[in-house]
């Protein structure tokens, strides 16, 4: 009887190609140190038995385990799959596999998580996510696996990472509503004990109303979570502040202020203006569809990944920090 593909072992392809196991595991692991008619050869009978190494005796032979570790906060936020998606592509590039993880799965502690994918003895970990705990900070502090950030910020600049210029594209926006004809603008946004939202966003709110010569209120900043319930439930704070325009950093929460200024019977934008954050598919399906920055998500995801196969292999990285480009896409949610 035929072994199954599954069974089909390192030391059967050898048996057939009349090599040593060694020389198998140097082709496959693209050892140049064979000869290339004994490579031609061992490809040959890989291919006859549909043989599939496996990634964990590879990793044995190599001292790495040729696998990743991706954590990001919610498997369902539009986001992050973006992001997710040009890691994946890049990963596969490099021939790397994904573990993913989700801070919102509802298993263990965030501490648990982190040491649970160390467990599994990744060679490196990207993270993803506005807000990071202290204890998971210190933990991949003391980590001695590469961690690079995608989309996330790191204001004490130990870890890689990759974004946007958050300051000037949040000023961006809030200069468009001010030359649409706004006085009195709205913020909505995350939690604000999160770098991303309080030294940053939040900066270039404050730097547009500084510019435009309008006085800063923290009264017209709302600080809430990320979700369609949380941001019609936000609508009525918003319109009682006297807000005639809102910035809003995610899309989700967005289409819930949307929705529920439609619903009080607000005419968008005639009397009310409204930018999102992320540019994710839900910027197209709302009606009127919103207008919003523009962040290269997916190219957040793959240059992330790239940097962190550099930092895997010990590579020089000349700047730690990088910020793509963006772009703010006027959609039906402003006049202007």
């Amino acid at each position: 009887m035929n072994k199954s593909d599954k069974e089909i072992t390192i030391t059967d392809v050898a048996r057939q190609a009349g090599v040593s196991m060694a020389t198998v595991s140097r082709v496959v692991n693209g050892n140049n140190n064979v000869k290339e008619t004994t490579r031609k050869k061992v490809m040959e009978v890989i291919d006859k038995l549909h043989y599939r190494p496996n990634a964990v005796a590879r990793g044995l032979a190599s001292k790495k385990s040729t696998t990743i570790g991706v954590i990001l906060p919610s498997m369902t936020d539009l986001l992050y799959a973006n992001l997710a998606k040009g890691i994946d592509d890049v990963a596969s590039m490099y021939k790397y596999n994904i573990i993913l993880t989700s801070l919102k799965n509802g298993i263990g502690s965030e501490q648990q998580l982190f040491n649970d994918l160390l467990a599994k003895q990744v060679d490196g970990i990207i993270y993803m996510g506005e807000d990071i705990s202290n204890v998971l900070y210190k933990e991949m502090s003391n980590s001695r696996v590469p961690i690079v950030f995608a989309g996330a910020i790191d204001p004490d600049g130990e870890f890689a990472s990759v974004n946007i210029d958050y300051v000037t594209a949040v000023r961006d926006v809030i200069k468009l509503l001010i030359d649409s004809g706004n006085q009195k603008i709205a913020m909505v946004t995350g939690n604000l004990d999160s770098p991303i939202n309080s030294k940053y966003r939040l900066k270039g709110y404050q730097q547009a109303l500084e510019q435009a010569g309008l006085k800063y209120s923290s009264a017209n900043v709302f600080e809430t979570v990320y979700n369609l319930t949380a941001g019609a439930a936000a609508w009525d704070a918003i319109h009682d502040s006297g807000a005639t325009a809102a910035y809003v950093s995610n899309d989700l929460l967005a289409a819930g202020v949307l929705n529920a200024a439609l619903d009080a019977g607000v005419r968008i934008p005639e009397d009310f203006e409204l930018v999102t954050g992320s540019n994710t598919i839900l910027c197209d399906v709302t009606r009127p569809q919103m207008t919003s920055i523009a962040q290269p998500l997916y190219d957040i995801g793959a240059v992330a990944m790239r940097m962190l196969t550099k930092l895997m292999n010990d590579e020089n990285i000349q700047d730690k920090t990088i910020r793509l480009p963006y772009s703010l896409i006027k959609r039906g949610t402003t006049k202007n």
